[in-house]
């Protein structure tokens, strides 16, 4: 009975953003025009592309009672690597592999620290987070990383067919969320440690192994999200994703991923990013100021912990 009640209240919300989407795209049609043309549609698709990746991680981080304040460093470190190695080699694929090799790295090291380091998730990810930034400007100095490879260029601006390649990277990378997350043994053991990690060490769940490699898979998706996001803006920048992880997080609670753990889908994330994304990109298109975003974000943010709470509180 709790079970299909919280099915149809996980339901119930997701249904609630799709509507609350489709009217936010009403609206901006209305305002401007140019919203609903082709360019435009497949810009919020990449755009959305970064967010999504990265956020089906961050979603089973959050449902393991965890959290990853090192992405936006991450995005910058994976994606200054891969430029470095595409560089000095001139090879888009030993590129890839490096700048992949630092998330996985860098998400074991995240996990070794909460699993058997038992620091808190915000600690532990707060010093990566401080330690990755500045390597990226110690080691690069401040300045940009510039490659004159056509192949790694292409992994952000590319297209198969009429879809960009991000876009493509982006439903490949959903479908390995959803598959994890539901159907695998391993997705229950995320649901079961978020829900009460005690109990599941007690019923021979291997409590350390699920957080280490929940967080290896956050590392090398947002490696993945860095690497697009480099090869988009074209350089490596010891600035870039500056933020980055706070539109994750944001995404997964907008979708219903609770911030206590034990819940939340890949499905509803993925709404709520689309959620931000079209927000976003209608704001920009109508002009509204940068700095009013980022405040409607954080009223966003505060409204789905607010519900969540409300209804843990009704079960």
């Amino acid at each position: 009975m709790n079970k299909k009640k919280s099915f149809n209240i996980s339901s119930f919300r997701e249904l609630l953003l799709v509507g609350v989407v489709l009217l936010l795209c009403v609206i901006w049609t209305a305002m401007n025009s140019q919203f609903m043309s082709l360019n435009n549609i497949t810009n919020i698709l990449r755009q959305g592309s970064y967010t999504a990746i990265a956020a089906v991680g961050m979603t089973m981080v959050i449902v393991i009672g965890e959290i990853d304040l090192s992405a936006g460093s991450l995005v910058c470190a994976s994606g200054l690597a891969g430029a470095m190695v595409c560089k000095n080699t001139g090879n888009a694929f030993l590129a890839v592999i490096t700048a992949l090799a630092v998330g996985l790295l860098v998400g074991c090291v995240n996990g070794i620290l909460c699993a058997y380091g038992k620091l808190p998730g915000f600690i532990a990810t707060l010093a990566s987070m401080t330690v990755l930034r500045g390597l990226a400007y110690i080691i690069t100095g401040g300045n940009s990383v510039v490659w004159q490879s056509e192949a790694f260029t292409s992994i952000g601006t590319g297209y198969i067919g009429v879809i960009p390649i991000p876009v493509i990277i982006m439903c490949v990378v959903i479908l390995f969320g959803y598959i994890v997350t539901s159907k695998l043994k391993f997705g229950r053991y995320i649901y079961a440690v978020g829900g009460n990690s005690d109990a599941s060490k007690w019923s021979g769940i291997p409590v350390e192994k699920v957080k280490i490699i929940v967080y290896m898979i956050m590392g090398v998706l947002t490696a993945l999200a860095g690497l697009i996001i480099t090869a988009r803006l074209g350089s490596g920048q010891p600035s870039a994703g500056q933020n980055f992880e706070m539109d994750c997080i944001t995404a997964a609670v907008v979708g219903g991923t609770s911030m206590s753990g034990g819940r939340g889908k890949i499905f509803g994330t993925i709404v709520g990013v689309l959620l931000l994304t079209v927000l976003t990109n209608g704001m920009t298109l109508v002009g509204i100021n940068t700095y009013w975003q980022q405040v409607l974000k954080g009223v966003i943010i505060v409204i789905s912990v607010l519900a969540d709470t409300r209804s843990k509180g009704k079960k």
